[in-house]
């Protein structure tokens, strides 16, 4: 009996889904040995635009169950650092873990580290909800369809089963009678409560918030607010960049400052808003009081 004839291109997909499956392997196999009490950690992360440093050594830790509040001025790398954290960014330099796994790269030789290939960035951007300042939203598809549509593209969930896990997210978030509207028929609040339920239908560790309310009208803050203290109230793991004070005083349990790249100061709520060590967070929180 003669061989089959080889298909090249069938070869290759071949060996490219085999080199994903060995480093998926490899990463659950590090994430077992690594376990950790940290859900999220960033250790002496740096990232450049060009001459510019935005990032300067950043290192943090979030447990399971943490609400850390991010604050600082303009320009001081707080929505840099967010989009690192949850992948869409890659560090120049330092290590961001997931889990007690380090995510984004697969490996180093000789100091130098290689970023995972695009469909195992994808899987790993999904264990890590992101909720951008402007929504986001796709506005061709309803609330419904925004939702839905990373369950089915990137977990692999019948549309059926999608549709129903979408449809209980928005009553989740007080928008079940919205959901076949489009983006153009909702406020900015209801926009940017599809956008928290897009990302909680993928059952993230973490979820990032970069300043949520920063660009809606002002009495549509606090119907966003209350899904995000509702969130932390059932022990959601969170990380938000942010402005509301009050936000942070009764939903956060810990406030990083930053300013020029850098963590000034880290401590709760109560040591960040009353006893500031550093001057510059002094004269920050004194501007927002």
């Amino acid at each position: 009996m003669t061989d089959p004839v080889s298909d090249p291109v069938h070869d290759q997909h071949k060996v490219g889904h085999l080199l994903d499956a060995a480093l998926l392997h490899e990463q659950v196999a590090a994430e077992s040995a690594g376990a950790t009490e940290l859900v999220l950690e960033a250790s002496e992360v740096h990232k450049r635009y060009g001459r510019t440093e935005v990032l300067r050594g950043v290192s943090f830790g979030v447990k399971r169950g943490d609400v850390k509040a991010i604050l600082g001025p303009s320009g001081s790398g707080k929505s840099t650092l967010l989009r690192c954290l949850a992948l869409l960014e890659p560090v120049d330099a330092g290590e961001v873990r997931l889990d007690g796994r380090r995510i984004g790269v697969k490996g180093a030789s000789g100091g130098m580290v290689t970023p995972l290939p695009e469909r195992l960035l994808a899987k790993q951007r999904s264990d890590i909800g992101m909720v951008f300042q402007r929504f986001n939203l796709f506005p061709h598809l309803t609330a419904l369809g925004n939702v839905m549509l990373g369950l089915v593209e990137v977990r692999g969930r019948k549309k059926a089963e999608a549709h129903e896990i979408a449809e209980q997210m928005l009553i989740r978030v007080g928008l079940g009678e919205r959901k076949q509207f489009y983006p153009s028929e909702l406020s900015g609040g209801q926009q940017q409560r599809v956008a928290i339920a897009r990302a909680l239908v993928m059952n993230p560790k973490v979820m990032l918030f970069d300043e949520p309310t920063s660009a809606l009208d002002p009495e549509l803050v606090g119907e966003v607010l209350a899904v995000m203290e509702e969130l932390a109230r059932e022990g959601m793991t969170m990380v938000v960049v942010t402005h509301e004070m009050e936000f942070a005083r009764r939903a956060a349990n810990g406030v990083l400052m930053m300013d020029a790249g850098v963590v000034l100061e880290e401590g709760t709520p109560d040591e960040i808003f009353t006893r500031p060590q550093n001057e510059r967070t002094k004269r920050f929180v004194e501007a927002l009081a």
